[in-house]
């Protein structure tokens, strides 16, 4: 591994670079804040299906082109006089330093569960209004549900055993049949969602995340389903000319590969 001065030499170099980009290139000179917005967005989610294949090579790589979208705006920032590299750095280990009083204070905890409850307990006495304000709006609805149980679990708003939990998932699948066999779509849709919402608290007992295990699913699914797509036409047929039964034979072969 490369020494701290090597590390801080790196950095150096990528803001050197950020600032020649910035007043030579035609392209970066024309970005704003507003315009990265949604490429930060792909670069994130790029990284994060690297995490889920575990290739630490491209890891590597999609950790450079998320840093060096915070590199961007934190140039753009300083163009205004609004904030630099310095200040955010300088503003997250505050930040740290602040909501970890049991490393850099007198604060005694037991466990992880005690420390998510400090930490929360700590936002709210800077004057956040509500546990959940940290919760963007803009989550994809899965990974929000997630969050906000996390959230209020970390103020005790919580069940104390998965197999309460697992229950109530039993209850919200009963209140959806119900609702299906009364053909409501309104009413369907609400229990529905009320059922999504009880497996991902369910998932959080089960220490499972559910972005995770729902996207591992989706890359499984199509993994074998490409599978039968090129045996269909290794056999000379469409998958709209194959049977059940006979599309069925090549995906039991899939789940063996």
């Amino acid at each position: 591994m490369n020494s701290r001065e090597k590390q801080l030499k790196a950095f150096g170099r990528l803001l050197t670079i950020m600032d020649e980009l910035r007043e030579q290139c035609p392209w970066d000179k024309k970005q704003t804040m507003q315009t990265l917005r949604h490429l930060t967005i792909e670069e994130t989610y790029e990284l994060g299906d690297a995490i889920l294949d575990k290739d630490l090579e491209e890891v590597k790589k999609e950790l450079g082109d998320v840093l060096l979208h915070i590199v961007f705006y934190a140039k753009i920032g300083s163009e205004t006089n609004d904030f630099d590299i310095a200040d955010v750095c300088n503003d997250i280990c505050e930040k740290l330093i602040n909501r970890h009083p049991h490393i850099y204070g007198d604060v005694i905890v037991a466990n992880e569960e005690e420390v998510k409850q400090n930490w929360e307990n700590i936002k709210l006495k800077e004057g956040k209004k509500s546990v959940l304000e940290g919760v963007p709006t803009s989550l994809p609805a899965l990974v929000k549900a997630n969050r906000i149980q996390d959230k209020v679990a970390g103020v005790g708003f919580d069940w104390e055993k998965p197999e309460q939990v697992f229950e109530k998932v039993q209850e919200e699948l009963e209140e959806l049949q119900e609702e299906v066999k009364s053909g409501n779509p309104e009413k369907m849709e609400e229990e529905f969602g009320d059922v999504l919402f009880s497996m991902i608290n369910y998932a959080r007992f089960l220490n499972v995340n559910p972005e995770n295990a729902l996207e591992r699913t989706n890359k499984k699914f199509i993994k074998r389903f490409q599978y039968l797509e090129s045996k269909a036409k290794e056999s000379g047929k469409s998958l709209k000319e194959m049977t059940l039964a006979e599309m069925d034979v090549f995906w039991e072969e899939a789940k063996l590969q």
